[in-house]
C-alpha cells in the first residue's frame, strides 16, 4: 500500500508542475517585456534629453552668430570710414 501512496504523491506533483509551468513561463516572458519596454522608454527621454540639448545649444550658436555678424559689420564700416579718411589725407 505505500507504493500506491508514493505513486499518488508523484502523480499530484508532476500534475502541479505540469499546470505551474505554464503560469511561470507567461509571468517570466511579462517580466521581460515589462523589463524591455522601460528600458525603450529610458532611451527615448534620453534621445528627448539630447535634443533638447541640441537645440539650446543651437540656439546659444545662433544668438553668438548673430552677436559676431554686428560686430563685423561695425569693424566694417569702420575700416571704410578709415579708408575714406585716408583717401582724403592724399
Amino acid at each position: 500500500m505505500n507504493h500506491i501512496y508514493d505513486l499518488d504523491g508523484i502523480i499530484i506533483t508532476l500534475g502541479v508542475l505540469l499546470l505551474l509551468t505554464p503560469v511561470i513561463i507567461v509571468a517570466l516572458r511579462q517580466l521581460g517585456k515589462t523589463q524591455r519596454a522601460k528600458a525603450v522608454l529610458a532611451r527615448e527621454q534620453e534621445y528627448r534629453r539630447l535634443t533638447e540639448m541640441a537645440l539650446t545649444t543651437q540656439e546659444l550658436l545662433d544668438q553668438r552668430l548673430t552677436e559676431i555678424s554686428a560686430q563685423l559689420g561695425d569693424v566694417r564700416a569702420r575700416i571704410e570710414s578709415v579708408e575714406r579718411t585716408l583717401k582724403d589725407v592724399e
